[in-house]
């Protein structure tokens, strides 16, 4: 499969730089490229690279555009427009439709036209496939759950029974969605579980990583809104709600009943407190730990950045400090008669 470079402007709204009938036959790094592959330009410290890639074309944006030394397309997010070209050469999501013979679909399940069911797949009693989904090898689909038309479940994905995903969503391998959440209260005997009756509900576009994991809610549901983008390994408890077009990197962990805003950006490793809430358009930074609510949006970091390990040991030593710092302060402040800003007019703390 090749395309022009005239095809590819024209079904992407892009600009032709060079000569239209050159052709494409693939995608490539832009150090060194590829003859006959197209490669792009996004990140400026890049830019030495354009005057010496062996790409066929590349993707650049208006400002690169003059430093072409070939043929080329121009986009006003260079990125976006690879992406979108690069879908046109991905083989790696074609398939046939048909069940295998291994896989168990129960009679009572509905399977829509165009439907692959892998090897040693289970499709229980009530679980509706949409049209055109492909349901990976071991994969199971539990009673009642739905999948979205377009959908696509990779390997070993295990779907509750009543959970619901919408259209077009991609879950990689050995996720879980819908397992029992976190309920559990202390009795006279020890530990006894609080039941689950809740579900999970994801909205259309969604993307869920490898072993990242979704419990249902204890009574309401925990919802996914639509074009959540979701890292690997990542938790999300009990009726937590994330919401559309939030992306949440790798090895973030959101406690219970938790409620994360619109087209927010969660780095990775970050730990998300239970029971609070975070506006739209938040930024967290890697390893940050909010332990309350968000409520305006902006960007919001804590931790320590790596450093060398001699002066990481020095500032926590200070840190370590600071109580004792403060206290000594409050002593000097009292004896020359300086009120603190912390202190009313009644000379006691503000909480």
């Amino acid at each position: 499969m090749s395309y022009t470079l005239a095809e590819l402007a024209e079904r992407f709204g892009l600009e032709v730089v060079g000569a239209g009938d050159t052709r494409i036959d693939g995608v490539c790094t832009l150090s060194p490229g590829v003859p006959g592959r197209i490669g792009f330009l996004a990140n400026p410290r890049y830019r030495a690279a354009l005057a010496q890639t062996r790409a066929g074309a590349v993707v650049v944006g208006r400002r690169d555009a003059a430093g072409l030394t070939g043929p080329g397309l121009v986009a006003k997010d260079p990125y976006r427009a690879f992406a979108q070209v690069a879908r046109l050469f991905d083989r790696n999501r074609d398939f046939g439709a048909g069940i295998h013979a291994s896989a168990c679909v129960d009679p009572g399940a509905t399977i829509g036209e165009g439907v692959h069911v892998g090897p040693q797949a289970v499709v229980e009693a009530g679980a509706d496939i949409g049209a055109g989904s492909y349901i990976g090898p071991a994969c199971i689909v539990g009673s009642g759950a739905k999948i979205g038309a377009g959908s696509r479940l990779e390997a070993r994905v295990y779907i509750h029974a009543g959970v619901q995903l919408g259209l077009r969503c991609q879950v990689q391998p050995g996720a879980v969605i819908g397992s029992r959440g976190f309920g559990n209260v202390m009795g006279p005997g020890g530990w006894e579980e609080v039941p689950q009756l809740g579900s999970v509900v994801v909205g259309d576009d969604v993307e869920i990583g490898a072993n990242t994991t979704i419990d249902r809610g204890a009574i309401d549901d925990t919802v996914i809104a639509n074009g959540v983008r979701l890292d690997n390994l990542i938790m999300i408890a009990h009726n937590c709600r994330i919401g559309e077009h939030t992306a949440i990197a790798a090895c973030t962990g959101i406690a219970g009943s938790t409620t994360v805003g619109a087209r927010c950006m969660i780095g990775g490793a970050v730990g998300i407190n239970g029971h609070i809430q975070i506006a739209d358009d938040v930024v967290v930074l890697g390893r940050a730990m909010v332990t309350q609510s968000l409520t305006e949006k902006g960007v919001y970091g804590s931790g320590l950045p790596i450093a060398p390990a001699r002066e990481w040991r020095k500032t926590v030593a200070r840190v370590r400090r600071l109580g004792k710092l403060e206290d000594r302060v409050r002593r000097v402040e009292q004896t020359v008669g300086i009120k603190t800003q912390d202190e009313g007019d009644d000379g006691q703390e503000q909480l």
